[in-house]
């Protein structure tokens, strides 16, 4: 599915091959106009620290790791730090930049605003939350 607008909110539409929101970054800039960047192996947040926002990769690669093991490695338009968001606890892993990249920070406040101009995203939030139990979950079974 491809992004497309509605209005001037923002519309997510789709999941990627590996759940994740696909947004139209021009109207998330125009909504959110704050980016990060960050480069090659520079760490994004570290295990522990305090999380009051999630992001949304608009351009790059991350890795997210558990000590020194890599549990998932994340692309363009797909969403890492969400779990702090939701119940705001310490971030339980690190995020590693493994390319030069672009983020775009969504605090709690920016989140629920676009949720309300765009409800499909929090389902594409929780669908990516889901996702990443399920995967969990089956990694159990298999230990």
């Amino acid at each position: 599915m491809r992004p497309r607008r509605s209005g001037d909110c923002l519309c997510v539409l789709g999941e990627m091959s590996v759940p994740g929101p696909i947004v139209d970054f021009d109207v998330l800039r125009s909504v959110m106009p704050n980016t990060r960047s960050y480069a090659a192996g520079e760490a994004i947040f570290h295990d522990g620290d305090a999380g009051g926002e999630f992001f949304i990769i608009r351009r790059g690669v991350v890795s997210v790791r558990l000590g020194s093991r890599t549990i998932e490695t994340l692309g363009n338009g797909e969403v890492f730090g969400e779990m702090s968001l939701v119940d705001a606890k310490p971030r339980s892993a690190t995020v590693v930049a493994e390319t030069d990249c672009e983020v775009v920070p969504i605090s709690e406040k920016q989140f629920l605003m676009m949720v309300r101009e765009a409800p499909f995203f929090a389902l594409s939030v929780m669908r990516v939350l889901a996702h990443r139990l399920r995967t969990a979950n089956e990694a159990l079974r298999a230990a």
